[in-house]
């Protein structure tokens, strides 16, 4: 069983424990996922299957999420499962928030939080965080927010509700934190949906269930051409056997730098072209 899956991240669970589900119910070891979800955080995984799994980072890294933030609150963790410090009864304006977003789009340096899966000299940011040891120097990153428009505001309530796309490693927490404190009333992330990552959409997601089977996942397999960015090239059963066996073979197709090579529509190998020939990356097979 080799393919991608688009899992329905329930709330409530890890990313990590969906992964420990999905491999008691099809017996295979071998399974990852791109783009973590905090347990709080539901919607779309992705997860790869079997070999599969050597070309999670290939796939499409842009994401699109619904937000939602209440005002007037601080959390050690950005979201309501940290240690909430009730603030001032600073109201927050939907004007005010309208003058306020555009700040939030294009290219911005976001720090990531501390109660996050972030490498810090070795040591993840939460288990420092966990032990008293919150650094002050935690290095930004680079980020792109390609849109954060609003979907609703009640401003009895304070409580908004954005749809948001941006780049891979943009930690949402940490852009309502930052909006909380550019409006001076802080905010907490109170649910998260994720309805894209790449090409997958939530409304075509598998949902997890206790009756979930290995037949249903098979049935929901995802072949990798359809999702990776790559051209891709059918090749002949003798042109197979030499590529399974990590050998070179001629480029006949004028590709250029990485590409897929299929056999009866089935992912044979992630090639490389060098020169005149195309030599195996990664096998499937």
């Amino acid at each position: 069983m080799i393919g991608f899956l688009n899992i329905n991240k329930p709330s409530g669970i890890t990313s990590h424990k969906v992964i420990s589900l999905l491999r008691k119910i099809t017996g295979i070891k071998r399974i990852g996922h791109a783009g973590t979800l905090d347990p709080l955080a539901s919607g779309v995984l992705p997860v790869a299957i079997g070999k599969a799994a050597a070309l999670i980072d290939y796939l499409p890294s842009d994401k699109r999420y619904i937000a939602g933030l209440e005002f007037g609150k601080r959390s050690d963790t950005f979201d309501i499962e940290g240690n909430i410090e009730t603030l001032s009864s600073n109201i927050v304006t939907l004007e005010r928030i309208e003058k306020i977003l555009p700040l939030f789009r294009g290219e911005i340096k976001q720090v990531p939080p501390v109660y996050s899966a972030v490498h810090y000299n070795g040591k993840r940011l939460y288990e420092l965080a966990r032990n008293g040891k919150i650094p002050e120097d935690i290095p930004s990153r680079l980020i792109t927010v390609y849109k954060n428009d609003i979907i609703e505001f009640n401003q009895k309530t304070q409580k908004l509700k954005l749809d948001i796309s941006c780049s891979k490693g943009t930690y949402i927490r940490t852009i309502v934190n930052d909006i909380g404190e550019a409006l001076n009333t802080g905010a907490v992330m109170f649910e998260l949906t994720r309805v894209e990552a790449g090409a997958m959409e939530l409304k075509n997601s598998l949902a997890l269930s206790d009756e979930l089977t290995k037949e249903d996942i098979e049935k929901f397999l995802i072949n990798p051409v359809k999702l990776l960015s790559f051209p891709y090239f059918e090749i002949t059963e003798k042109e197979k056997e030499i590529i399974i066996h990590g050998n070179k073979i001629k480029n006949r197709f004028n590709a250029e730098n990485e590409i897929l090579l299929t056999h009866n529509g089935s992912l044979t190998a992630l090639a490389i072209v060098r020169e005149n020939f195309v030599q195996p990356k990664k096998l499937m097979i």
